[in-house]
Order: structure tokens, then C-alpha cells, then sequence
């Protein structure tokens, strides 16, 4: 058998080895479509989930979750996981910076909100040590029962903010937090953009040569490799996706986060992914970041599962596995 397919025709041959691709091709994408479990999301929330705890009046309050009107000026989401070392210095600088602009200015109101996504340190234990110093209504802490993933974490922390524009920052400090003048003035730009929904993003865009000169060959291989799929696959005209500084309009956050599939790294690609399906518009603008020790990547690792995820990405929404939501989230408590 083997014999007699080698002495065909090279017509033939290539005729066969295209067949076979395609057949190939057709039972991934079937066994993709049947294997996705929901097109639109569910969003799973324990009940303690929707609760936080007010060291000063030693008592559990709700979370004013899914709330569709911002009743102040900013939340800053922090997703957090295992950042009992790196989370006070961020917090600092963030505070430093809302409070003296709140100072300075009667109509701004802010609220922090550190989600701890299912850490194994005293992540909650120091976040709450700031709440027992500046109080609730500036500083809340999201305690979740198990570990989702940097965009489930944004994802809760976005649905139990108040805040009329959403910011979501690494806990790491990387990005100048004042930089927040920066994104912010690009929300602007946008004149509230299309139905009050717009995003700006921090870019770390304009300090890629120096990043190009100190990582090492094969990690600029996987980087190149990472933006490529980005580009021809997902997002077009935009940079930077991942750098961990993004500052949203309440709807247009509530409406992305009810619609995202992915919970892990490759979050943010999809989160623009679906904005720019929806003509929501996007400013990119530079900040200032810098490399912070203790990054819970995996260099190969993480590079080589999100592109894995980009790929899923587009191919679950062509072939329709997956669709862009714009109705409120699909909640289920958990008990």
C-alpha cells in the first residue's frame, strides 16, 4: 500500500496529502465545536464571593454586584495572587496618588478593590490591614474560594465595583501608577466613544528595544511569535495587549467582562478581541513600567500557552463555539 501511494503521480500525490490535511482540519474543528461546553459564559460565584469583610465595624457586607450605574469616579481593580511581599508597595503608590487627588479635587471618589484570586499566602491578611486603615468605602477586599485566573479575578472585581470608569492594574507595581493621568486623558479623547463605551490601554510599546537587547534570542523568538499571532489572529493596530494597565468606561467594562471566555493570561487579547467586534474605540497610550521580581510567568511556558489560547480564540469564534455577548452577565451562585 505504502509502495504503490509513493510510485503515483506527484499530481496525485499532492492531491492525497491535501485531502488528508483537510479531513484533518474539519475533525479538529468538529471536535472543538462538540467539546465547547457554552457559547456564552457562565460565570460561577460562590456566595462568599459577594461579601467583604469591614474590619472596623467587624462585619460581612455585599458587594453592590452587577451594579449597572457608577456611583464614583474610579474603581481600581488589582487582581492578586500569592502578593503578600509586592502588594504594600504597589498599594502605596496608588494611594499616595488617589488621595492626594481627591484631595485636591471635592467632585473625585475612588475605591480600591484587591481580589485575591485563591492565594496560599497572607494576601487577604495584609490587602485587609490597608482596609483597617483607610476604611471600607476607599479599600475592599474580594476573597476568591478558589484560584480563576488573572481575567476571572478582573472579571469579579469589575462586577462588584462601583466606580463610573474601571481601572485594572498588576499588583506588582510595574506601571507608574500616575500614568493613570495618561490613559485616562486617552478615555477622554474618545469623547465617551460608541454608547458610553470606550478603553484606554497602557503600552509598553516605546521601551521595546531596550527589552529586545537584554532578553535573550530565543525569548525575542517567542516574543515576535506571540505578537504575529496576536496580529493575524485576533487584534489589529494595537501594540501592547498585555501590559497590565487598562482603564475602561463602566459599560464598556460590565459588557466585555459578561462576554469573556478566556480566564487566564491570554484574557486580555480577547477582552480587545470582542471590543474591537463591537466598534468599541481603543487608545493606546505610553507608560511608564519597569521589570518587578517575583512574575508569576513561566517564560516558555506561558508564551507557548497563550499562543495555544490565541489560536482556540479565533477558531472558536469563526466556527461559532463561542459568541459575543452583549446581554448581563450569565451568573450562577454557588453554595
Amino acid at each position: 500500500m505504502i509502495v504503490s501511494i509513493i510510485n503515483l503521480p506527484l499530481s496525485c500525490l499532492t492531491c492525497y496529502i491535501a485531502t488528508f490535511f483537510v479531513i484533518v482540519v474539519l475533525l479538529f474543528i468538529l471536535l472543538l465545536y462538540v467539546t465547547t461546553n457554552d457559547a456564552i459564559p457562565i460565570v460561577n460565584v460562590f456566595e462568599s464571593e459577594q461579601t467583604f469583610i469591614d474590619p472596623k465595624k467587624k462585619d460581612v457586607e455585599e458587594f453592590p454586584f452587577n451594579q449597572q450605574l457608577g456611583t464614583i469616579s474610579i474603581s481600581v481593580i488589582i487582581p492578586a495572587y500569592n502578593e503578600e511581599s509586592r502588594l504594600p508597595i504597589m498599594l502605596d503608590a496608588a494611594l499616595e496618588y488617589l488621595c492626594k487627588r481627591q484631595n485636591t479635587d471635592s467632585l473625585f471618589s475612588f475605591e480600591i478593590i484587591i481580589v485575591d484570586d485563591g492565594s496560599k499566602d497572607n494576601t487577604t491578611q495584609v490587602a485587609l490591614q490597608y482596609v483597617n486603615k483607610y476604611g471600607s468605602e476607599k479599600i475592599r477586599v474580594l476573597t476568591l474560594k478558589k484560584n480563576r485566573g488573572k481575567g476571572g479575578a478582573v472579571r469579579l472585581g469589575v462586577f462588584s465595583s462601583r466606580g463610573s470608569k474601571i481601572l485594572f492594574a498588576d499588583a506588582d507595581g510595574a506601571t507608574k501608577f500616575s500614568d493613570l493621568d495618561i490613559v485616562e486623558a486617552g478615555l477622554d479623547e474618545l469623547h465617551g466613544g460608541k454608547n458610553n463605551m470606550a478603553i484606554s490601554i497602557g503600552s509598553r510599546a516605546h521601551l521595546q528595544e531596550e527589552a529586545i537587547a537584554e532578553r535573550s534570542l530565543f525569548r525575542n523568538i517567542l516574543m515576535y511569535g506571540f505578537h504575529f499571532l496576536v496580529y493575524v489572529l485576533c487584534v489589529k493596530g494595537i501594540k501592547d495587549t498585555q501590559c497590565g494597565f487598562k482603564l475602561l468606561t463602566r459599560k464598556a467594562a460590565l459588557t466585555l467582562f459578561s462576554t469573556l471566555h478566556v480566564e487566564r493570561w491570554a484574557f486580555d487579547v480577547e477582552l480587545l478581541y470582542a471590543a474591537q467586534y463591537l466598534g468599541i474605540p481603543i487608545a493606546e497610550k505610553a507608560v511608564n513600567w519597569q521589570e518587578i521580581e517575583g512574575s508569576k510567568m513561566v517564560p516558555i511556558f506561558s508564551w507557548l500557552q497563550m499562543g495555544k489560547d490565541l489560536l482556540l480564540i479565533r477558531v472558536r469564534y469563526v466556527i461559532g463555539a463561542w459568541k459575543i455577548w452583549t446581554g448581563p452577565p450569565n451568573l450562577v451562585i454557588m453554595h
